[in-house]
């Protein structure tokens, strides 16, 4: 029971800030394009900051060594999502090749039946319930899914056209090029070789306290984006709510389950919850928008999926944590 009242807090806690971001868009407070200079924040400075903190302080040779199978189960697990995707965003959006529209349309399906807000708002709740150690171990439990959403997940939500066409390998080392995966890999490699001692206090220190940002500001954006449209708008379509029950129920109940009969590590199916069966992420609004796509579909499962969330996380913990 302590596991669910500690997770309905960070729930109710990051819907907080969520409902903050709306009004603060609603109120004009901060201008239009806030929201984008707190994503390059996000981008620049709290997620590497986080991943680099993280990595150089627990990644040691023996860390590493005893959490490496962790990859494994998140490489495995993202794939299987990513397969599921394909027929089951079919059968939310017909008829596809009839117009460009439904073919993306299905896409933004697919991106949200394969990820959930896997990293700020996992990150977000493991911080507030765990530790610095437990965050270590689920980064390198995700980074295979960090990879994917670089990769195969950007190529589903960009428009065609929206960007030109490159080469797959390009596309992979593009993925590694991003600043939260330099940081990542900078941290490993700094905590793996035993360079974390020579690292003034400070900027630890800094390190740390710009970790903590990340989840808050995270949240804030995404209350900001949706508070540009109606709300009434954003719970109207029924079809988000059987969308939801997926996401949020179903395939990470079917996840966990199958995870237990094979008897996995509780790590892996604390941070297999963590992964699969948080609400939709911001991706669905914000590639639409950055290159011209449609924002209102992303924008109803991100807020449906993420209101739903704050009952269904917390009583999937109470399920298969304890």
């Amino acid at each position: 029971m302590l596991i669910f009242n500690l997770t309905l807090t960070q729930m109710l806690m990051m819907f907080l800030f969520i409902a903050t971001g709306i009004l603060l868009q609603k109120t004009r407070i901060l201008p239009d394009n806030a929201d984008m200079t707190m994503s390059r924040l996000q981008l620049y400075v709290f997620t590497p900051a986080q991943n680099f903190f993280a990595m150089s302080t627990h990644c040691s040779v023996k860390n590493f060594a005893d959490n490496a199978y962790l990859i494994g189960f998140g490489f495995v697990i993202i794939v299987a999502f990513i397969v599921l995707s394909y027929p089951l965003s079919a059968l939310f959006v017909k008829d596809h090749a009839k117009s460009k529209e439904l073919s993306y349309q299905r896409n933004i399906y697919k991106y949200a039946l394969a990820y959930g807000n896997y990293s700020y708002l996992a990150n977000f709740m493991i911080l507030g319930i765990w530790n610095m150690d437990v965050l270590f171990k689920y980064s390198m439990f995700k980074l295979p899914l960090d990879i994917l959403c670089n990769t195969w997940a950007l190529s589903v939500l960009i428009p065609k056209g929206g960007v030109a066409k490159e080469p797959p390998i390009k596309k992979l080392l593009r993925s590694f090029s991003t600043p939260p995966i330099i940081a990542l890999v900078a941290g490993m490699i700094v905590g793996l070789t035993g360079l974390t001692k020579y690292i003034p206090e400070f900027v630890n220190s800094a390190m740390d306290n710009g970790s903590k940002c990340m989840g808050p500001v995270a949240m804030l954006i995404a209350g900001f984006v949706i508070g540009r449209y109606r709300l009434p708008d954003l719970f109207s379509s029924g079809k988000i709510y059987i969308l939801s029950a997926l996401r949020l129920i179903i395939l990470p109940g079917a996840l966990l389950l199958l995870l237990r009969l094979m008897h996995a590590s509780s790590d892996v199916i604390t941070f297999s919850l963590l992964s699969c069966a948080v609400p939709i992420g911001m991706n669905t609004i914000v590639y639409p928008a950055t290159f011209g796509g449609d924002t209102h579909t992303g924008a109803c499962m991100t807020m449906t999926s993420s209101v739903l969330a704050v009952i269904t996380l917390p009583l999937m913990f109470l399920l298969f944590i304890g």
